[in-house]
């Protein structure tokens, strides 16, 4: 058998581009020593295929990318065996600085060692100033300087309040000026046991990008193109971000949707939306479990997640799944003026 020819015609090659998306095992003909082939293996997400090649996100390194041609053996392959390990190690105020990187802001810009993060109004996590430790002036200082700062960009000034990790004289302060609060939690998990939930795990594909299939079930994006702008940037911003799709039918919108960000021993979950009418399938905790698997094989062992402390069908989920809350956040308005 050769290299060369369609892969559809090789009996050995049990993939093609619909499986884009999928965990699969790939062999391709990578050259010749001596008259004789040399192959080379790789596992990983199948993250495209088209007429350039395929490219395939193996567990650890850089994607491997090649001719269709050189693609002498492939299948789809069940999803990485997560193995049991301990929730990793980490305080309110560590867990906080990893979501802000998952979650970069399109503008940042520090005061001492707070952070002011601005994102044309795209959620207030990239719209609020995360305050974690010194801001390098007075407090009622850097609070005014907060408060000038979103006013120039036309945004309400968010203060990110940690319970616990924030000083008590910020929470005083910003009681006396009358702040409003909008509490979320932050619930934590081992990995490996949500890797293994979910059910028609071959229903999920995966992506390094957001199409515009899974932006269409997001419903945070509107029709400014400022916010849709910042909204990608944002959405796609983290260490190494992965988007979930669960398909729907043929010129339809997708079934459910999500979003995970590996950073180290930590995975991010987030964006998980499931259409009005493919409710109660258990397709978020599929989605999830894909994540997860995802996760896993690129050496994390916690979750986590953020959920409003009011949003009782998220939390009700999330406890069916092992999560547990961590610690809250509040988002505190300071008023104008």
């Amino acid at each position: 058998m050769t290299a060369g020819g369609p892969a559809q015609d090789r009996p050995e090659v049990r993939i093609d581009r619909s499986d884009v998306g999928r965990r699969v095992s790939v062999r391709r003909l990578s050259g010749f020593v001596d008259d004789r082939p040399v192959f080379r293996d790789s596992i990983g997400v199948l993250t495209s295929w088209d007429d350039h090649g395929l490219t395939v996100a193996p567990r650890t390194g850089d994607p491997v990318s090649f001719a269709e041609k050189l693609l002498v053996a492939g299948k789809v392959v069940p999803l990485f065996p997560a193995r049991r390990a301990p929730l990793p190690a980490a305080t309110p105020v560590e867990l906080q600085r990893i979501a802000a990187r998952g979650w970069p802001a399109v503008e940042q810009e520090p005061l001492g060692a707070w952070t002011l993060r601005a994102s044309a109004g795209f959620t207030r996590r990239a719209n609020s100033v995360q305050a974690l430790g010194d801001p390098g002036l007075p407090l009622p200082d850097a609070l005014a300087a907060v408060r000038r700062w979103y006013a120039a960009r036309g945004l309400p000034a968010y203060v990110e309040v940690i319970t616990p990790g924030s000083p008590d004289e910020l929470r005083a302060e910003l009681d006396r000026l009358g702040a409003g609060y909008a509490p979320t939690l932050v619930r934590t998990a081992p990995l490996a046991g949500l890797a293994r939930v979910g059910s028609g795990p071959e229903r999920v594909r995966l992506a390094r990008t957001a199409d515009p299939a899974w932006l269409s079930l997001y419903r945070r994006v509107g029709e400014d193109e400022a916010l849709e702008q910042a909204a990608r940037q944002v959405l796609h911003g983290g260490p190494s971000v992965w988007f979930a799709t669960a398909p729907g039918a043929p010129g339809q919108p997708p079934l459910a949707i999500g979003r995970c960000v590996i950073d180290g021993p930590w995975a991010c979950f987030g964006a998980i939306e499931v259409a009005p009418y493919a409710r109660r399938a258990g397709l978020a905790t599929t989605v999830m479990a894909v994540l997860a698997a995802r996760a896993a094989e690129e050496g994390a062992t916690g979750g986590y997640l953020q959920v409003e402390a009011d949003n009782t069908g998220a939390i009700a989920l999330y406890d069916g799944l092992g999560f547990t809350t961590s610690h809250t956040y509040h988002y505190a308005l300071l008023p104008q003026g």
